[in-house]
Formats: structure tokens, sequence, C-alpha cells
């Protein structure tokens, strides 16, 4: 349990820093979305694959449409990304999600208590509690200490997008419940597989860009 805990401590470490040096050179920036991108759909095709083993159309169709989604939002991401400013914001959001990651993991790891839900036994009231007030607090600090001013309206938008990061986190917990898998792949030590990181970010980031950009 120790040494799974260092491990992925340090491949969260990592992950910082290509998020940092990503955020600086949009070179960079693209490599990493395509090998991410490409993984999702590896992963999630291998899942799909037990799930739908006997229906190889809709199995076809489910994985055509979510090719279709991430390399979409990963194409949005990057041609955004051009503008420093939309760049800050989308980073200021997928900041936020990590934030609601973090505080998921940690508030259930200290307080446990009762399940969030069947779908994943490891996931607690208290760790979605710990998320939302995490997200929301990392929210709002980061955005004052860009502009300097406080909005209460952050902290909407931290809640939304960690709601909308933890149901994301579920969804592909049901899945993998589903095809009988604990982890999505091995990619990354101590998280397993890329989607395993970046399942709630799919769907977090652009529900919560999307609602930055209508309160704003």
């Amino acid at each position: 349990m120790k040494e799974n805990l260092k491990k992925r401590t340090f491949t969260s470490i990592l992950l910082l820093l290509l998020l940092f040096f990503s955020f600086i050179n949009n070179y960079l920036l693209g490599y990493v979305l395509i090998i991410f991108a490409i993984f999702s759909v590896i992963e999630f095709s291998g899942i799909m694959k037990i799930i739908l083993k006997k229906k190889k159309i809709l199995n076809f169709f489910v994985n055509l449409i979510f090719i279709f989604y991430v390399f979409y939002l990963s194409t949005a991401f990057l041609v955004l990304s051009s503008s420093v400013y939309l760049k800050i914001l989308i980073f200021v959001i997928l900041l936020t999600c990590v934030a609601s990651d973090i505080g998921g993991f940690v508030f259930g790891k200290i307080f446990k208590g009762p399940r969030l839900s069947t779908i994943s036994p490891k996931k607690t009231i208290s760790g979605a509690i710990g998320s939302l007030i995490l997200s929301s607090t990392f929210a709002t600090f980061l955005i004052y200490h860009l502009t300097k001013n406080f909005d209460p309206n952050i902290i909407i938008i931290g809640l939304v997008t960690s709601i909308s990061c933890q149901a994301g986190d579920l969804f592909f917990s049901f899945l993998k419940r589903k095809s009988f898998l604990k982890d999505t792949g091995n990619f990354l030590p101590g998280h397993g597989g890329v989607l395993d990181r970046i399942d709630g970010i799919l769907v977090g980031t652009p529900i919560g860009f999307l609602t930055l950009l209508n309160i704003y």
C-alpha cells in the first residue's frame, strides 16, 4: 500500500510538472494532448470490447463517438490555447479539476465514512465533499491571485466543475465495474491508465469552461 502511494505521489509530481511545461509551451501541449488522446481511445476501446463483445456494431459506434469527443476536445483545447487569455482560463479549470481529485482523495482517506455510491466502493461522501471544498477554494484563490478581485461566482464555477469531474469519474468507474477491470491500463504507475487519471477531466473541463464563459 505504501509502495503504491509512493508511486502515485511520484507520478502525480511528474504530471504536474508536465502540466506546467505544457502551459508555457504550446508545442509540448500538442504532443501531450495527442499522446493522452491515443491512450484514452485504446483504453476505452479495451473496456468496450469486454462490455459489448457480442454487439460489434454498437461497439463500433460507441468507440467512434468517444474518439470524436476526445479528439474534438483536444483540438479545441489546443486552438483556444493560442489565445493567452483563454489559455489561462482553460488551465484554471483544468487545475480546479486536479484540486477536486486531490480533495476527494485526501478527505476520503482522512475522514472515510459512508460510500458515495455502490458503483465505486472507494469513493465516500466525505471525499465528495472534500472535492467540492478544495475545488471551489482553489478556483477562488487562483482567480483572486490573477485578478486581485474576489468574485463569489467563482465558487459556483468551482462547484460545478467538481460535480462534473465526480460525475465523469463515476461514469468510468461504472464502465470498469461492468468490465471487471480494476484500472483502465498501467501507463501511469500508481494511477493505472490514462483514463483513470483524466476520466473526470474529460467531463469537468468542458462543462467548467462553458460555465465560466456563461457567467462572464
